[in-house]
């Protein structure tokens, strides 16, 4: 029998985020696993559509076919209730959250107070929730009352990396990855970095630029501010493979992220051997276990600092992180067994 899934996406799939690389990754597999995977983009501009875009969205989903199983990626699922409720009569749903909407950094407690009332309306009308975390899947049931029986955890898949080689010179190359949005905390990693002028280091931050350009103005602001133009680059979204010749010159990575819903950077980070300094901030540490890394308050610059401090200046404790870091990455699911997880949370809706 052809198993047939439509996967509705807001956008295009090859956005530069990780996100859209979990989703690419899994319609992949599933199609590997014999599922006939249809993608539906249903329009950029989500969680914030215009009124043209969220119609328009709500047209393509009500032409599919009735009965049809259809997975809706939550960064649209989350702003549609009213077209989700009509869609669930006729089709079943599995809604798809990689982070709460309410939980993106900067938003005015208006505006994560309706986002989270809308998410949890969406939520109550899908048959199964697919989230990327155990902690994802503890607030989705906690916060967002969705029974725990009908969420089902599919972490991020990882994919074997050689281990990095670092810049073998006396100035410690420090990577970031990231879209430059408030949530990853770009802001407080240059903070923190200001008061090490003193140390040896080089920042390379990657990531999209154009997601949220009045955060990337003012990080280019700060960096400029700060006179750390010649020690910092934000590069932009690069290709795959100038992002793995990154990886590989890195002597350590670095994100300060406020909120993940599972942090794929992280993981690939640590798949490549880097000692990693992030953030105790939602599912980080799930992802990044004890040893493998320094894991901070978020928002504290002062104790990112002293974590960049110890790292950046004791080769040792960066050998004895990068080799648990390299233990933890042999732990992660391949991409196959995400998708064969996610396999099992489609079966349910028949």
């Amino acid at each position: 029998m052809v198993r047939r899934v439509v996967f509705a996406v807001p956008g295009s799939l090859d956005t530069p985020t990780g996100g859209y690389a979990y989703d690419r990754r899994i319609v992949a597999e599933l199609r590997q696993l014999g599922w006939d995977v249809e993608c539906l983009d249903i329009g950029a501009g989500f969680p914030s559509p215009d009124e043209a875009t969220r119609s328009a969205a709500r047209s393509l989903l009500l032409k599919v076919p009735d009965g049809q199983p259809i997975v809706v990626d939550g960064l649209a699922l989350g702003v549609l209730p009213d077209v989700a409720g009509e869609v669930a009569s006729r089709h079943p749903l599995l809604g798809l959250v990689h982070h709460p909407l309410a939980l993106e950094w900067g938003l005015s407690a208006e505006r994560a107070n309706a986002l989270h009332g809308s998410e949890q309306a969406a939520l109550g009308l899908v048959r199964e929730v697919v989230v990327t975390s155990p902690a994802t899947a503890k607030l989705v049931a906690s916060d967002y009352g969705v029974p725990a029986g009908r969420i089902t955890v599919a972490r991020p898949g990882s994919d074997p990396a050689p281990r990095s080689s670092g810049s073998r010179n006396e100035v410690p190359h420090l990577l970031s990855v990231g879209a430059v949005v408030p949530r990853k905390g770009f802001d407080v990693l240059v903070a923190a970095l200001a008061t090490l002028a003193e140390l040896p280091w080089r920042l390379t931050i990657v990531g999209d630029l154009t997601r949220d350009p009045n955060e990337a103005a003012r990080l280019q602001a700060s960096i400029s501010q700060l006179k750390l133009t010649g020690r910092i680059a934000a590069l932009g979204a690069v290709p795959s493979k100038r992002l793995a010749g990154l990886y590989d010159e890195a002597d350590l990575f670095v994100l300060a992220s406020h909120f993940e819903g599972y942090g794929m950077a992280y993981a690939e980070a640590m798949s490549h051997g880097l000692p990693v300094i992030g953030t105790t901030a939602g599912a980080i540490p799930d992802t990044v276990p004890q040893g493998a890394g320094l894991l901070v308050a978020p928002g504290d610059a002062g104790e990112l600092a002293g974590a960049l401090r110890r790292v950046i200046a004791d080769t040792e404790l960066r050998r004895r992180l990068s080799d648990a870091a390299l233990t933890a990455a042999r732990t992660l699911p391949t991409w196959q067994q995400s998708a064969a997880i996610f396999a099992t949370a489609l079966e349910k809706l028949a």
